[in-house]
């Protein structure tokens, strides 16, 4: 079973490389004068009294997909009393956790388990970002006090120590179209936070380990090979010889 999700996890991790090939439609493209009651709501009921209900969610700024959630499934957020998620990313505990994971065992750095070529053009992508990201920011950001650096060193910040899984993820996520969305919850924590702010019951299914130590545990070639695949990509973007794709964000995750 193990050695099966193993190799679920690293399909997924090269399918995610690739994946950012394809420019996700935007929201305009969508037809806004849709009925409600003619989406399909993702929403599934287990009939029971009362019911209790599974409803898939997305990765993304809760604000560019919000307005396309049928009601049916607003309505049962609204009237359930116990919400449970992946995992509870309003508790600091997941968050504290999250970060930790992601870390090279003490006393190792970046610089000493990349292969040199790769570590030098990681070191000249992040430089770039670092550069690039005022331009990026949005004037609704810097209103609401969110500031290139801040936002660097809160994304990008104690780089070298990560493993290299995650540093393939977050390269993936520093692109300018994910830079203008930072500051708008993805739509997992808005729920979290609504649920928080309602004082409902919330919880999770899943603990950190569990996703941490299947990610941690790859294999070391495929990832270099999802982290190369990762840089070309980026360097593709900067040189101008590939349209820049929307991405999905990872929360510390994913």
């Amino acid at each position: 079973m193990r050695d099966t999700l193993s190799a679920v996890i690293q399909l997924c991790v090269i399918l995610l490389v690739r994946a950012e090939q394809w420019r996700l439609k935007d929201s305009h493209s969508c037809e806004l004068n849709r009925k409600q009651t003619d989406l399909n709501s993702f929403l599934w009921t287990i009939k029971r009294d009362p019911p209790s209900y599974f409803y898939g969610t997305i990765h993304v700024p809760y604000t560019r997909v919000w307005d396309f959630i049928p009601e049916n499934s607003k309505q049962a957020f609204q009237e359930s009393h116990i919400v449970y998620f992946e995992l509870d990313l309003t508790d600091p505990y997941t968050i504290s956790a999250l970060t930790s994971c992601q870390l090279l065992p003490q006393g190792e750095n970046l610089q000493d388990v990349l292969p040199r070529d790769i570590y030098r053009r990681l070191k000249r992508h992040l430089e770039y970002v670092k550069l690039m990201m005022p331009s990026w920011m949005t004037p609704d950001q810097r209103g609401k006090g969110l500031y290139a650096d801040y936002l660097f060193n809160a994304i990008a910040g104690n780089w070298e120590r990560k493993r290299p899984v995650w540093v393939m993820l977050m390269v993936n996520s520093l692109t300018e179209a994910d830079i203008k969305t930072r500051g708008v919850p993805v739509l997992d924590l808005y729920l979290a936070q609504e649920a928080e702010r309602m004082r409902k019951k919330t919880g999770a299914v899943e603990k950190v380990e569990e996703q941490c130590h299947p990610l941690n545990g790859l294999n070391f070639s495929q990832v270099i090979f999802a982290l190369n695949q990762t840089l070309l990509q980026q360097e593709s973007m900067r040189a101008g010889s590939l349209q820049v794709p929307y991405t999905t964000e990872e929360d510390g995750s994913r």
